[in-house]
């Protein structure tokens, strides 16, 4: 049996072992008290004990779909209602994203998806660009999903848009159906954010702009 002498990727490129992009972040304000750990290398491992369980299960969205190992404990005043707490998951996430990521050197940078989740249907566009923008497209037909206000949807995303500096644009294409709304655009965002994560063998370690910084 041959072996071929074609060096690797690795020894082409070593700067493309990476160390591991790994991060955790605590939260704690007079509403809130947030941590949340993150591995953007992971196998979709979660724990997620917000308070809110909805919100729970849109973070299993998340890190199933997206390959992310998540862990994230919250308390807040949820006896007053869902928005601090929340928003400020949103925030720790996007600060974990940011962090894990670091100079955003070798990744992909951009990614998209599109997810249909029986008649609904989202589209995600999103940038790891250094310039935090979000387009909101998401028309939910109720004001609730269980004890969820679906108005925290966009809060959510604000939030991490603005504490990863990413640009993010949600479109909804199709559904009648608020859960599937919701889930498909988070699954979406998960698959779209795992595209632009991954590291591209191609830009050997560069970050990945014409300018040289993001």
């Amino acid at each position: 049996m041959q072996t071929s002498d074609r060096p690797t990727t690795e020894s082409q490129h070593p700067e493309l072992i990476l160390s591991p992009r790994t991060a955790s972040v605590g939260r704690k304000t007079g509403e809130t008290d947030v941590y949340l750990s993150l591995n953007l290398d992971g196998t979709g491992n979660c724990s997620a004990r917000t308070g809110i369980p909805f919100l729970d299960h849109m973070l299993h969205q998340i890190s199933s779909h997206g390959l992310i190992d998540l862990e994230v404990q919250a308390k807040g005043d949820i006896e007053i209602d869902d928005h601090h707490t929340n928003e400020d998951v949103g925030i720790t996430l996007g600060q974990a994203l940011g962090k894990a990521l670091g100079d955003r050197k070798g990744i992909v940078r951009f990614g998209h998806f599109l997810a249909p989740l029986d008649e609904a249907l989202v589209q995600v566009a999103l940038d790891f660009s250094g310039r935090p923008h979000l387009s909101y497209g998401l028309e939910i037909p109720t004001q609730r999903v269980g004890t969820y206000d679906t108005q925290l949807v966009r809060e959510f995303f604000v939030a991490v848009v603005n504490h990863s500096q990413m640009t993010l644009h949600i479109r909804q294409l199709d559904g009648i159906n608020s859960h599937h709304i919701i889930e498909a655009t988070f699954k979406a965002f998960a698959r779209a954010m795992r595209m632009a994560v991954e590291v591209d063998p191609r830009r050997a370690g560069a970050i990945p702009s014409s300018k040289g910084v993001l």
